[in-house]
């Protein structure tokens, strides 16, 4: 949360290139916590009310999201990246229960990604990140490194490579986009060895909520 916020702040101090690059580990790090909430349920349980609860609270927040999202970057062609997000939950349900519905669920996912690929935030690339990930977890090993180039490739369809080509600043985000999986991996591993603060539904509405007190603060200056 703490590494998009760095990221939007690029909205207020445009010429703070730095901020970006810090926020190539944001997208990962929520996609992670898709794959390390789904791994802690129970295989074949995918009709339970936590996961109606999750696939509400997800569907509401990218329609709550929306509006603030484009106040705050009007130029964007994709929508905000709760929707990305959601696809990658589907995914990943899909992945995790298997079966005939998982196959179904997951297949479904991945034909609205591809389907809305121009419209959605990451691409099918990063629709697909919380699976890999979730395959990351279970499989350690060289396994971690297919959500790491997923994640180059769910990066690389940001404007900045087109514009920027192949240089110094290019290449420091297609290396933290690299890494931030595999930072984020490293970490979950290790999760026993320090006290995580955990995010309560109040962390729903810190995404809608920050894109508009930024828009806000743009607007008054």
């Amino acid at each position: 949360m703490l590494t998009m916020l760095l990221d939007h702040l690029r909205y207020i101090w445009p010429d703070n290139g730095w901020l970006f690059i810090v926020g190539r580990l944001a997208f990962p790090m929520f996609c992670l916590g898709i794959a390390a909430n789904v791994a802690r349920s129970q295989t074949g349980e995918l009709y339970s009310d936590n996961n109606v609860r999750y696939m509400c609270w997800m569907t509401a927040f990218a329609v709550i999201s929306e509006l603030p999202y484009r106040l705050l970057s009007n130029d964007s062609s994709t929508l905000n990246v709760m929707p990305s997000l959601l696809l990658g939950l589907l995914i990943t349900w899909g992945a995790h229960h298997r079966g005939r519905d998982g196959l179904i669920l997951a297949l479904a996912g991945v034909t609205v990604a591809v389907l809305m690929q121009e419209r959605l935030m990451y691409g099918v690339f990063g629709a697909l990140l919380p699976a890999a990930l979730l395959l990351a977890i279970q499989r350690p090993g060289l396994v971690w490194l297919l959500p790491a180039a997923l994640c180059v490739l769910a990066n690389s369809r940001n404007r900045w490579l087109a514009e920027w080509e192949l240089q110094p600043y290019t290449l420091l985000i297609v290396i933290t986009a690299f890494v931030a999986p595999l930072l984020g991996l490293w970490l979950l591993r290790r999760l026993r060895q320090f006290r995580v603060w955990p995010v309560k539904r109040w962390g729903y509405w810190f995404y809608p909520g920050h894109l508009a007190v930024l828009h806000m603060i743009r607007s008054l200056g």
